[in-house]
């Protein structure tokens, strides 16, 4: 049975690598990006609940007053 013959493996490998990054960049440079991305104004609605009109206030034991 005859050996396998890995020298140019490295070669191979090198070159794949190389050229998959080559492609990659290629890929991305294709694509376009904004050059000033501008936020977005986001107005809330809000909601009046029946509970935010009224002020309550939670005693606790230690706040109250002593007798």
């Amino acid at each position: 049975m005859p050996q396998l013959d890995t020298s140019t493996w490295f070669i191979t490998i090198i070159s794949s690598m190389i050229t998959l990054f080559i492609l990659f960049q290629l890929k991305v440079s294709s694509q376009l990006f904004p050059l000033s991305p501008s936020s977005k104004i986001i107005t809330t609605l809000k909601t009046k609940n029946p509970w935010e009109s009224k002020w309550t206030k939670i005693y606790l034991p230690l706040s109250l007053p002593l007798q």
